[in-house]
């Protein structure tokens, strides 16, 4: 159990130092901008761009592995919204509110701590799941907030801006560039590839500090009592709809599997709060979702790294 928490101390523990400088300082949340900037354009698309280039393409061609993974995730996806209408009856909201439990933090947290846990072998799937499902989750949103709030563009032009906003996505772009250098073996000069080793490893320190320091930020004004159901769903329910789609569907490379069950037991995403703010809607509740879920996750998610660890799920797969 001590191997597990010096894997997942670090991380967590540079989230509560974003939390305590959050709450300590007065550098207004402006003061974010450079640092979202620099994350989102810079280190992360770095991350993802090695992480596909150094994969044999070979493994980035497994579209069983690929449909089984992203159907556990909109199976959870599709729950939320059910449930998050329900509760809301608004579809604006809902939309917000679907990804609660089911949009986990694979880009901050993902990489580092599936790489740390189950080794070099989660490289491939860890690029797999963020690929398929972040095209899931940027096209499923703006979709459901052109029906929630229709702004008079029709059908055609609606779907052109949900593609051109997937299409240029920073992320989506280097995770393209890493596949095709992965394809033709591409690999750049010594600096090019030196300055891309540095940003990768300025990801996970830079993205978790500033997810502390934003949850910090924000106030809590109560907590919906739909905001705990939903984070129970997603850091439960998902990773064990993750592992019994993968063993129903497989077999698939048990190192694959536990590197989704992995992913899916995240915390929820900061963008889950990102998307509120941008759309203005299910603020509050997203606000409080993102902490409570960071909070719990403590314990859920240390334990799915203890299972994963001990070889607990290996019991499991080799029935």
């Amino acid at each position: 159990m001590i191997d597990v928490l010096n894997l997942a101390l670090p991380y967590f523990g540079l989230i509560f130092l974003g939390f305590a400088s959050g709450r300590v300082t007065r550098i207004p949340v402006t003061g974010l901008a450079w640092m979202d900037f620099f994350i989102l354009w810079m280190t992360l698309p770095a991350l993802f761009y090695r992480i596909l280039a150094k994969t044999p393409f070979e493994q980035l061609n497994n579209v069983p592995f690929i449909a089984t993974a992203t159907l556990g995730t909109f199976t959870v996806l599709m729950l939320s919204l059910g449930i998050a209408y329900l509760i809301r009856r608004d579809l604006a909201e809902a939309a917000i509110g679907q990804l609660a439990g089911a949009y986990g933090n694979i880009g901050y947290m993902g990489p580092g701590l599936a790489l740390a846990t189950v080794g070099a072998q989660a490289a491939a799937p860890v690029a797999l799941i963020f690929c398929f499902e972040t095209l899931l989750f940027f096209s499923i949103v703006p979709f459901l907030m052109a029906l929630a709030r229709p702004l008079g563009k029709g059908f055609g032009a609606t779907a052109l801006d949900v593609v051109r906003r997937i299409a240029l996505h920073p992320l989506m772009v280097a995770s393209a560039l890493g596949a095709l250098s992965a394809a033709l073996r591409f690999e750049p000069p010594a600096a090019i590839d030196k300055l891309l080793l540095f940003l990768s490893n300025a990801s996970a320190p830079c993205a978790l500090f500033t997810l502390g320091v934003t949850v910090a930020l924000r106030r809590l004004n109560g907590v919906p009592w739909d905001v705990p159901v939903l984070v129970l769903i997603k850091l439960v329910l998902h990773p064990v709809v993750a592992m019994v789609l993968l063993t129903t569907f497989g077999p698939f490379d048990p190192n694959w599997v536990k590197t989704a069950v992995l992913m899916a037991a995240l915390p929820p995403a900061l963008s889950v709060f990102v998307l509120a703010r941008q759309y203005q809607a299910w603020l509050e509740p997203a606000s409080a979702l993102v902490l409570i879920g960071t909070l719990i996750s403590v314990a859920t998610l240390t334990t799915v790294m203890w299972l994963v660890q001990n070889g607990m799920l290996d019991r499991f797969l080799l029935r």
